[in-house]
């Protein structure tokens, strides 16, 4: 395996629901997510444990992850940090994307002032969700900052926006809104090219066409999307409640991930 070109000992994970690992579950039940898995890839590169926190609440929008989570995660006094939000402020109708942007901006600056490198996360292109994809230009206009904001402060970025294999919706959830384990995986490994690491061959391959839906059986797959999800969705919206009202950070103090053992060559 080629050398590591970091390797950070302390990793502190702040974010939503992408980031807490929602509809990625371990066995027991609890969410899992790219960042879980990403930290494990760390500690396999590293070739011992690395410290692991996670801080991400489901649901959160930006201005709150940077406001309840950043000053718990310097405290931690981490070597890296991907704090990944913004995506819940672009669903709504009258998000200000600069306004939201300025705000990680003063975050990465926090952080980097204290020492601590940086991972960022574009937002998805949803080209062809029946419900993302009117926030399209809105996402656009975010990643054009996000991009500029790492530039400028020597940040890492997970480039979803660009990833092939998330167009596929075996990569996704019923809901449409969250990835699945496979998608929670594939953008555990963009993280590691995001930071330099090596990935696993054909990370970001798409996966085999779909069979074709008859126009009956796409009616019933809208259907039941949007009576499962979709309207349940808009509904706390239109109360303005959360899915993470009442809800704390799954892993707010370090756990130590150790690396998994090498798999003998066959």
């Amino acid at each position: 395996m080629p050398e590591p070109t970091h390797r950070w000992r302390r990793y502190v994970a702040i974010g939503d629901s992408l980031t807490e690992g929602l509809v990625d579950p371990y066995p027991n039940g609890e969410p899992r997510g790219w960042a879980d898995r990403f930290a494990q890839h760390l500690a396999d590169a590293a070739g011992e444990s690395i410290d692991y926190a996670n801080l991400a609440i489901r649901g959160r929008l930006l201005r709150p992850i940077i406001a309840e989570q950043l000053e718990p995660a310097l405290a931690l006094q981490p070597e890296l940090v991907s704090l990944w939000g913004g995506g819940n402020d672009i669903l709504r109708p009258r998000a200000d994307v600069d306004a939201i942007t300025a705000e990680l901006e003063r975050a990465v600056v926090r952080l980097r002032e204290a020492g601590v490198d940086v991972l960022l996360g574009t937002g998805i292109d949803a080209k062809g969700s029946p419900l993302l994809d009117l926030t399209r230009s809105r996402t656009a206009l975010f990643n054009a900052n996000v991009w500029s904001i790492a530039r400028r402060h020597g940040a890492f970025v997970i480039d979803v926006w660009g990833m092939r294999c998330l167009k596929h919706w075996g990569m996704w959830f019923d809901d449409r809104l969250h990835f699945n384990s496979i998608g929670h995986e594939r953008v555990s490994q963009a993280a590691l090219v995001a930071v330099g690491l090596p990935a696993s061959d054909g990370w970001d391959d798409p996966l085999p066409e779909l069979p074709a839906k008859t126009r009956r059986e796409w009616l019933d797959w809208q259907l039941s999307w949007a009576r499962q999800h979709a309207g349940p969705w808009l509904g706390r919206r239109i109360r303005r409640t959360s899915s993470g009202a009442g809800r704390s950070a799954k892993l707010p103090e370090y756990v130590a991930v150790p690396p998994r053992s090498p798999q003998p060559a066959e």
